[in-house]
């Protein structure tokens, strides 16, 4: 059982744990993002792509990836004593798909994480948390050379609604990843509240 810090005479708080995905294309940086946040050794399933997976792995504008995310990654970091996230990267690749189900199940929300050279890789993730109603926010990761568009470029050309958060993001910046954490659980109770009220009338 984790407990936060406490102040001197006062007991253990016992922190409320969550559970956050972060999916999105092949290569676009789920596995940097949950490592370079995570206050544990992340645990990653990561193997080397292969020949035999060239005919079905498409690599363009990644060409200098090697490894791939075959079953997710882990990782967790205390936002405050009271407040633990979990993360859960899911891959990337289509043939792993089927993991998503399994990692989806009782998620708070989710980052769907966005590469501006390949927009179109995330389409599935956005459709998958859509069609679950799983509240998600797209954070865009920021490569060195690529072009950075204003958030509602981005909004319009993945056909988000007006009420899903679009950010600018480093994956590999830790206070970055941190931001983009904090957005999804405010997205999350803003969407969890919305849906309460809905019900109640």
């Amino acid at each position: 059982m984790i407990f936060g810090r406490s102040e001197r005479g006062k007991p253990p708080v016992e922190p409320v744990t969550l559970k956050i995905l972060v999916a999105g294309g092949f290569g676009v940086g789920k596995t940097t993002l949950v490592g370079a946040v995570s206050e544990i050794r992340p645990l990653r399933t990561e193997e080397y792509l292969t020949e035999a997976g060239r005919p079905v792995d498409d690599i363009t504008g990644v060409e200098a990836k090697h490894t791939t995310t075959v079953a997710m990654d882990f990782g967790r970091i205390t936002l405050r004593e009271d407040l633990v996230l979990y993360l859960f990267g899911t891959p990337g690749q289509e043939r792993f798909w089927f993991m998503w189900d399994e990692l989806s199940e009782g998620a708070l929300g989710a980052v769907v994480l966005a590469d501006t050279r390949r927009l179109e890789d995330c389409f599935a993730a956005i459709d998958y948390f859509e069609r679950r109603s799983i509240p998600f926010i797209v954070g865009v990761n920021c490569f060195e050379g690529s072009i950075r568009y204003p958030e509602e470029d981005v909004r319009r050309a993945l056909d988000l609604d007006d009420d899903v958060p679009v950010v600018l993001c480093d994956a590999r910046d830790k206070l970055s990843v941190r931001d983009v954490l904090i957005g999804v659980v405010q997205h999350a109770m803003d969407f969890g509240s919305e849906r309460r009220q809905t019900v109640t009338t």
